[in-house]
């Protein structure tokens, strides 16, 4: 999109992942998403539900899939004009539609159905906010972990995968 939009690196127990944030698309959900990367939240959590032709989730979870305490919910911004296509980035959250606060999926297939149609609650879909730049085998080689049920939740990889930290890539001057 830009030079100016910021990058993260992911880096994951399975390799490396750099994303791309739309900042002037999803302003709130940037600035939300880079907090957390600076405070080192991300940092020893994992991908705690992988559905291979849908998304990885991670961003809230630990590998006893115990909740890590987010901030306060923010505003959906799924009116933004991005989809939800294969390697974006987007916002998890619950039925209200802003709840977001620090759990994100990365979709592993064009997924139309999570795109914003409307302003009910069942069409406002969820927010885009970034896109891998670098590492989309990464996502694909988690997309196809072995998946169980732990503690009450389904679609957990067998084998952890972590979220060895989240850092942002500084641009050279």
């Amino acid at each position: 999109m830009s030079e100016q939009n910021p990058q993260v690196m992911l880096e994951t127990s399975m390799g490396n992942i750099t994303i791309e944030l739309f900042k002037e698309k999803a302003p709130i959900t940037v600035k939300n998403f880079l907090s957390y990367v600076k405070e080192g939240h991300y940092d020893g959590l994992i991908f705690h539900r992988v559905i291979k032709d849908f998304m990885i989730q991670g961003g809230g979870m630990n590998e006893n899939m115990e909740p890590k305490k987010p901030k306060f919910a923010i505003k959906n911004e799924a009116a933004n004009g991005l989809k939800n296509t294969r390697g974006t980035l987007a916002m998890a959250r619950t039925a209200v539609i802003d709840s977001a606060t620090c759990q994100f999926f990365i979709n592993t297939v064009d997924n139309v159905s999570l795109d914003h149609k409307g302003k009910h609650q069942d069409n406002f879909g969820y927010c885009v906010f970034g896109q891998v730049l670098d590492g989309l085998d990464v996502v694909d080689q988690i997309r196809a972990v072995k998946t169980g049920n732990k503690n009450g939740h389904s679609d957990v990889p067998v084998e952890p995968v972590f979220i060895t930290s989240a850092r942002l890539i500084e641009k050279e001057a």
